[in-house]
């Protein structure tokens, strides 16, 4: 079994603000009264939840509630978040490169961190590399001319991300099926599971999830914690999670009960420590 919490457990406060958060977003705002009556907690420890909440930027306060931040709920693009978290980024590219058997069918999604896989993949011999990435599929197409990888992209509505989303991706998706799948994800959460600021992107990556016969998630742990828009499977759909060491104590021990293998990966931050140097996370 992969998960052995006890439902009657109380909530972390990660867990509560993820649960609030989720409320307040389906119904575009949420009252201190209505969500004590729904989490089972004093006044004051919800007002205590708004208030980070708040301090993150995901809600706004109002009076007796809060509604959300119009801000919140947008998507970065590409760009933006490729400079993030690089060292970590790259670890865990690495360390999934390494899952990859040559000549096999792999399916990688839309991301920083899976762009990052994707410098890796052209030098394995006899792929077959479906994605809905533009940006995956530039870097692909880039790398080395003597590789032999088949590249299939989705087509679909570009994101911002980068990502090609909607009934057409959905429908491609549909029609394949893969060995292992590669995915990235903007949030993973206790409560939320793996989420997106994009609703379209989110049924394009339970697409991509369906297709799959090994789902491994590639995510740094600045995404723990984090919660888009939309959830799109829960913590327990990742047969494979590689994050960094970074990750909290907390969070370690919760998603080695809920997902299939936890792999943490060692981040050399030397260069982002040095004062003189350019930030990137």
């Amino acid at each position: 079994m992969r998960s052995s919490r006890s439902s009657d457990a109380p909530m972390l406060a990660k867990q509560r603000q993820a649960r609030i958060l989720t409320e307040i977003r389906r119904h575009g705002g949420a009252r201190v009264t209505d969500l004590t009556t729904l989490l089972g907690v004093s006044d004051m420890t919800i007002r205590r939840d708004l208030e980070e909440l708040t301090a993150s930027g995901s809600v706004h306060k109002v009076h007796g509630g809060a509604v959300l931040n119009a801000a919140a709920s947008s998507e970065p693009g590409f760009e933006a978040k490729s400079g993030l978290e690089q060292p970590a980024k790259s670890a865990i590219a690495d360390a999934a490169a390494r899952l990859i058997r040559p000549g096999s069918a792999i399916a990688v999604s839309a991301g920083t961190t899976t762009w990052a896989l994707a410098q890796h993949v052209a030098g394995i011999a006899g792929l077959t590399i479906v994605t809905n990435s533009t940006a995956v599929a530039e870097q692909i197409g880039g790398a080395d001319p003597r590789s032999d990888a088949t590249l299939i992209l989705t087509g679909g509505v570009r994101t911002p991300s980068a990502a090609l989303v909607g009934p057409v991706a959905d429908q491609a998706l549909g029609m394949l099926h893969v060995d292992q799948l590669f995915l990235g994800v903007h949030g993973m959460d206790a409560a939320a599971g793996f989420t997106t600021p994009n609703l379209a992107e989110a049924q394009t990556n339970r697409a991509l999830i369906a297709m799959a016969d090994q789902v491994i998630v590639c995510a740094d742990s600045t995404k723990w914690g984090s919660v888009g828009l939309a959830s799109f499977a829960p913590l327990s759909a990742a047969d494979v999670l590689i994050t960094d060491q970074d990750l909290p104590a907390d969070a370690v021990a919760l998603l080695r009960d809920t997902v299939g293998a936890l792999e943490l990966v060692p981040v050399d931050r030397a260069e982002v420590d040095d004062p003189g140097a350019a930030r990137t996370s």
